[in-house]
C-alpha cells in the first residue's frame, strides 16, 4: 500500500463497503445466527465509515499543513477552532455538516459516538417489589429495526465517497 494520505480513506470506504455487503447476505441467509451478524456489519459498516471520514480529515489537514493533521480522531478537526487557525473551504464544508445533526455527516458521528455507550433499558418504575433486579438481556429484532439501515449506510458511503473525490480534485495543487 502506497504510504500517501488517501489510500487510508480508499481503504475505509471499500472496507465499509464489504461490511455492507456482509450486511447484505446476512438479512438474505436463514442461519440461526443472524440478527447478531447483522448487529455485527452494521457496526462494521459504521467503524469504517468513521475511519473514512477520518481519512478524507487527514488528506485536508495534510495538504493544507495543519500543525494537528494526525489528530487520532476527525472531531478533533472537524470544529470552528481549528477551521479558524486555518480556513480552507474543504475543511469548513465538513465543520457545517458536522455540526448540524439533521445532515448525514451529524448523523454519522452521533452513530459513531453511540457506538461507545453502554446499552440502557428504558425506565420503568418498579411497582412489585418481587420484581427481581437482574435482567436478561437479548438481541430482537425490535432494537434492529429501530437501528440504522443498510440502505442509510450505504448512502452515507456514497456521499462520502463523492465528497472525497470532489475535494481531491480542488485539493489538487495547479
Amino acid at each position: 500500500m502506497a504510504h500517501e494520505l488517501y489510500t487510508r480513506t480508499n481503504q475505509k470506504i471499500y472496507f465499509a463497503g464489504l461490511a455492507l455487503d456482509g450486511w447484505r447476505k446476512a438479512e438474505e441467509g436463514r442461519v440461526m445466527n443472524a440478527l447478531a451478524l447483522i448487529q455485527a456489519e452494521r457496526e462494521a459498516a459504521l467503524f469504517h465509515l468513521y475511519g473514512a471520514l477520518l481519512g478524507l480529515c487527514h488528506e485536508i489537514a495534510g495538504f493544507y499543513r495543519l500543525p494537528n493533521f494526525q489528530a487520532p480522531r476527525a472531531e478533533l478537526l472537524l470544529n470552528r477552532a481549528v477551521l479558524d487557525e486555518a480556513p480552507s473551504p474543504e475543511l469548513a464544508e465538513l465543520v457545517e455538516m458536522a455540526q448540524q445533526p439533521e445532515t448525514w455527516l451529524g448523523q454519522l458521528l452521533a452513530a459513531y459516538a453511540q457506538l461507545f455507550q453502554p446499552p440502557q433499558a428504558p425506565r420503568k418504575a418498579r411497582l412489585d417489589p418481587s420484581t427481581p433486579l437482574i435482567h436478561s438481556v437479548t438481541l430482537d429484532e425490535e432494537e434492529l429495526e429501530s437501528a440504522l439501515s443498510r440502505e442509510e449506510l450505504d448512502a452515507w458511503r456514497q456521499q462520502l465517497k463523492q465528497l472525497a473525490l470532489r475535494f481531491r480534485a480542488s485539493l489538487t495543487e495547479s
